[in-house]
């Protein structure tokens, strides 16, 4: 079959059920957007930055395990991809990246010079450290087999971003191809960690207060329906990573909470008196244990099961490995029995629950100021039961709501974890929207980080997404305000001073959305019935929070993961 090279890259996709595409037309992409448009099989979204097509495209890849799809022009375009390329990569999920290239004989090739077509960048350069591969495309004929490659390296072994770069030229080429495929993942191939698993049965015989840890790789996998399956069986209680609050409902009986720099207070103090951890699918990186590793592990055993065996023993040593994808490991855990430990494992939960009686959310800020963010958070998953799931930015905002957002066992939370990039939030919930059928979601944001990709109002107003969009509005940078409190003797240059944020609301207006604005804790609940029920356009709350209100549990740095502030104070200067 001879067919032009962008309609057979659209064809792919359709083939693929690939729903929607992600791009901001471009000179070097009108080839593709043409094939696209004409096929009409697809959801062509044009957003108003590469940015927010590249983090749309992570989210894409998140909520379905396909790979994301997203386009870009040469140069700038192409350029404007990469934190949402790297965002993939660290928080693994499957994406598609297309960039058109200059013109074959537009580029510099080995000439010693900086550029010879306009826009021409090597973009494969710049992003093969935050892919899983790169393909440069130099004839037609390689077009087929690269993006059968790509496609399957996505979503296989540990998902990720693959990108391939098409001159313009090759775009419009007539090539000769075979009938397309379904691409199916590779399964990794499973080595029997049989010894492993019997000890970690045994550990969980013995244990007196164990705990399962619950990272992103158990999303990854879709095993959250194992999870829970496991969790009935064998009643250990569950924290998980801020990558992981939506894999076990606010309400079930074994949850926990989540753990880390920022995490519930309860959870950190259950991760120090458990005498057994079992983590599945987490990295165990600082932001979850603190840099006192020694503490972390200390009078505990712990087991580690993870696909990629290069984070196991990396920061936290002497784990028992299970080089396992999560869904391979829970499936074949739960044809397992353990002797019955229910008063046992009863007495451990209501341990942990006391500690959380002890130190409420709530009340970690318990002099401040106007409305409580936790309290806040509380409040909007009362009354957001029937929305899809939330989209945290990155900043206070963030760690507010992953400590106190209630999610049902329906709902979804998404934020930018290992990459922590700002503006992060609004096009990954328009793409979420897109995939569930335009449902309602959340949009948790602040001042700062939404300025970054703000222009995708417009995207969701145009598209008619329910979005309905929360900023926090503390008219700074709270997040490094917190830290120069810490250690700059409160200089807050450009989070405080030489900063300013505008009137949310009024920028709402302009791009035609129902608007209003907070400032009042009698206020809430009334703002938060509005934001919910509206039911036919995207709306937005501004929710004025005074500047100084921090984010507290927080890790001391340098202390045991128990050791938080305001209670310890860090012992030197964090650098994350």
């Amino acid at each position: 079959m001879q067919i032009k090279v962008s309609d057979y890259i659209a064809e792919f996709l359709r083939i693929q059920g690939m729903t929607h595409v992600f791009e901001m037309a471009g000179g070097m992409i009108t080839h593709l957007l043409d094939s696209l448009y004409r096929l009409g099989q697809m959801d062509i979204i044009s957003v108003h930055h590469e940015q927010a097509a590249s983090f749309a495209a992570d989210a894409y890849g998140r909520c379905t395990g396909k790979p994301g799809v997203a386009l870009a022009t040469s140069g700038p375009g192409a350029t404007n991809l990469l934190t949402g390329i790297a965002s993939c990569f660290f928080d693994s999920s499957p994406a598609l990246f297309i960039t058109g290239q200059v013109n074959s004989h537009e580029q510099k090739g080995d000439r010693n010079i900086r550029q010879l077509g306009f826009q021409e960048t090597d973009i494969i350069a710049m992003a093969q450290s935050v892919t899983k591969k790169c393909f440069r495309i130099t004839h037609a004929n390689q077009v087929e087999s690269a993006l059968k490659e790509a496609y399957q390296c996505a979503i296989s072994d540990r998902p990720g971003p693959v990108l391939i770069d098409i001159p313009m030229n090759i775009q419009r080429e007539i090539i000769t191809i075979s009938p397309i495929q379904v691409i199916e993942k590779v399964l990794p191939s499973i080595v029997p960690f049989h010894q492993q698993i019997d000890a970690l049965f045994h550990a969980l015989e013995n244990a007196k207060k164990p705990l399962l840890l619950v990272g992103r790789g158990v999303q990854c996998a879709f095993a959250k329906k194992a999870l829970l399956s496991f969790v009935d069986q064998v009643k250990v209680p569950v924290v998980t990573s801020l990558l992981a609050l939506d894999v076990i409902p606010y309400d079930h009986p074994y949850r926990v909470g989540m753990i880390g720099s920022y995490g519930n207070r309860w959870a950190n103090l259950s991760i120090g008196l458990a005498d057994l951890i079992i983590v599945i699918g987490s990295r165990l990186d600082i932001r979850q244990t603190g840099a006192d590793v020694d503490a972390f592990r200390q009078h505990k055993t712990l087991f580690h099961i993870d696909c990629d065996a290069g984070e196991i023993n990396n920061r936290i040593k002497g784990c028992i490995p299970i080089v396992m994808d999560s869904h391979f490991f829970l499936t074949y855990a739960m044809t397992r029995h353990l002797s019955n430990r229910d008063q046992e494992r009863q007495a451990w939960m209501n341990e942990i629950n006391q500690l959380k009686n002890t130190w409420p959310d709530t009340l970690e800020l318990n002099n401040i100021t106007g409305i409580n963010p936790n309290d806040l958070m509380h409040r909007l998953s009362k009354k957001s039961q029937n929305i899809a799931g939330f989209v945290a930015d990155v900043g206070n905002h963030q760690m507010w709501a992953a400590q106190s957002l209630e999610l049902n066992a329906k709902q979804f939370f998404m934020t930018s974890g290992g990459m922590g990039a700002m503006g992060f939030a609004l096009p990954a919930a328009i793409s979420a929207s897109l995939v569930f059928k335009k449902c309602p979601v959340v949009v948790i944001a602040g001042d700062g980080g939404f300025q970054l990709n703000i222009q995708e109002l417009q995207t969701a107003v145009r598209n008619r997404l329910l979005l309905k969009i929360i900023v926090l509005n503390n008219q700074s940078l709270g997040m490094i305000r917190q830290f120069q409190d810490s250690y700059f003797e409160g200089r807050y240059q450009s989070t405080y001073w030489g900063y300013s944020a505008p009137d949310f609301s009024a920028i709402a207006m302009a791009y035609g959305m129902e608007t209003t604005t907070i400032s009042k804790p009698h206020e809430l609940d009334e703002a938060l019935t509005w934001l919910c029920d509206k039911k036919d356009q995207p709306v937005l709350l501004q929710v004025m929070i005074d500047a100084k209100t921090n984010v507290y549990p927080k890790i001391a740095f340098g202390r045991p993961i128990t050791e938080m502030e305001p209670d310890a104070k860090p012992m030197s200067m964090e650098s994350t």
